[in-house]
């Protein structure tokens, strides 16, 4: 079980080398459970899951002026796997809570290594500037604040990745809704 701070705490580690990323809420730990369901949706061809993911990750959003934003996988991968497991879990969020979706507004402009078994630095490494707004679509998210919508979050880096391209391109806040989070402190980081 991830340890419960205080609302408004910031810990050591973010007061050191603060995320770009406004804030992060993940709808269950990652586990044994959690890691089955999402590596069923991810590897084992089970799109329907992301209904089940998305329900529970409902309550997560509450901002209702917000625009969704799934992370976003390079083209050799959709074709590999056949869909964006997190664009599954986002038009789930879009359709419960009637928010406008942006698909292909952030894009991942070059392939990156699978992020599996890599530490902290390595992860920041291999997605640093793999991410970037589409220039004719930036007023579609100029000025709104954004819920981008991942499947799990393990060390931040692809989340902060994903927040300085949409800052970039005028966000005003970019929060992080997630169906798992590893525990930071010594959870599984098989993801």
């Amino acid at each position: 079980m991830l340890p419960v701070a205080p609302p408004g705490s910031i810990c050591a580690g973010c007061l050191a080398d603060p995320p770009v990323i406004d804030g992060a809420r993940a709808a269950v730990a990652y586990g044994p459970v959690a890691r089955h369901v999402v590596m069923r949706l991810k590897y084992g061809g089970r799109p329907g899951h992301a209904e089940t993911i998305g329900r529970l990750m409902a309550r997560l959003v509450t901002d209702r002026d917000a625009v969704l934003i799934p992370v976003p996988l390079h083209r050799w991968r959709i074709w590999r796997r056949g869909y964006n497991q997190s664009a599954l879990i986002a038009r789930v969020l879009a359709r419960h809570h009637d928010l406008p979706i942006e698909l292909d507004l952030l894009r991942r402009t070059r392939a990156t290594p699978v992020l599996r078994g890599l530490g902290r630095g390595a992860r920041s490494k291999a997605v640093r500037g793999a991410f970037t707004v589409d220039e004719s679509r930036r007023d579609r998210v100029a000025g709104r604040k954004v819920v981008l919508v991942d499947d799990v979050h393990t060390s931040g880096a692809t989340a902060n990745a994903c927040a300085r391209a949409l800052k970039r391109a005028g966000a005003a806040e970019v929060r992080l809704a997630c169906w798992a989070r590893v525990d930071p402190h010594g959870g599984d980081v098989d993801n």
